[in-house]
């Protein structure tokens, strides 16, 4: 069986080339029936050691997933993260920032969502906007979201040494073709049309610029303690089962233990189980 937590991890001060990377790459898999037993396998032990992580409260994970339009984000919330407990699982989505959002730093509205021991945060979308669409957009000068990168690594290394927390990012990596083949299922899907914008075709031709963007984002910000993964993911069904199987994976490796009892487990079976049967006995 494949490794993708090496296999797909950017080694931190890595250059990175995105054309170098094929969206299609499935690994041994050539469908989404052969992947389904080892997706499944994965959401299992997700869920199990979800439980490990709330019952211990030492531990907390976060997900940070990026990617152009189409590339994915919804679905890898929708089907591989439905393996964890929503009363212990948070899904965050970073939009264009409010006007009271502005009036602070790039991270103000981000810190609050950052997962509490015990519990793991989802971010579809992240403070990485701030170095994408500003930067593409030009909505910040140079000088401003260049600057970001080392103040991200901070934040990050903050919470990972602070809280203990664990942060997976993901970069849903498709192609140009496989994202126009996208839209177009939409088209022609009534119960998809409802996501169609004028913005998700303007937005192709900034493809170039995202590219480049992206580049120095993997590139300057894949750390030891928060590293990025390029996910191939113009198979849906392969996305699904790299992203499960790199958080499992993951996961296992903070060797989780459940807490031992508080409580004096034989005397309140004394007392209270013991004392039951004994009244309903003949």
């Amino acid at each position: 069986m494949a490794n993708y937590l090496k296999k797909l991890i950017v080694k931190p001060d890595s250059k990175i080339r995105l054309k170098h990377f094929d969206p299609g790459y499935h690994g041994k898999h050539e469908s989404r029936e052969s992947a389904l037993p080892e997706i499944q396998e994965n959401l299992q032990k997700m869920e199990q050691l979800q439980y490990l992580m709330y019952a211990e409260n030492k531990h907390s994970l976060l997900i940070v997933l990026q990617g152009l339009d189409a590339a994915g984000k919804d679905g890898v919330v929708r089907h591989v993260l439905t393996g964890m407990n929503p009363s212990g699982c948070i899904a965050s989505n970073f939009k264009q920032p409010t006007a009271r959002e502005l009036g602070h730093d790039f991270l103000w509205r981000v810190h609050p969502h950052a997962p509490a021991k015990g519990s793991v945060a989802i971010f579809n979308r992240s403070h990485y906007e701030d170095v994408l669409v500003a930067r593409v957009h030009n909505l910040v000068p140079e000088k401003v979201w260049s600057k970001r990168y080392d103040q991200i690594n901070y934040f990050e290394r903050l919470i990972a040494t602070e809280n203990n927390t664990t942060i997976l990012k993901f970069f849903l990596h498709i192609s140009k073709v496989e994202q126009l083949e996208r839209f177009k299922k939409r088209l022609d899907d009534p119960a998809r049309q409802w996501k169609i914008s004028d913005s998700d075709y303007k937005e192709r031709d900034y493809w170039k610029d995202y590219i480049e963007a992206f580049e120095d984002v993997l590139s300057k910000t894949s750390t030891e303690r928060a590293p990025w993964f390029i996910i191939p993911a113009n198979h849906k069904w392969f996305r699904d089962l790299a992203i499960s199987q790199v958080i499992t994976r993951a996961m296992e490796e903070m060797n989780m233990q459940l807490p031992k009892p508080t409580v004096n487990l034989a005397a309140i079976r004394r007392d209270y189980h013991q004392a039951a049967d004994a009244e309903i006995s003949p």
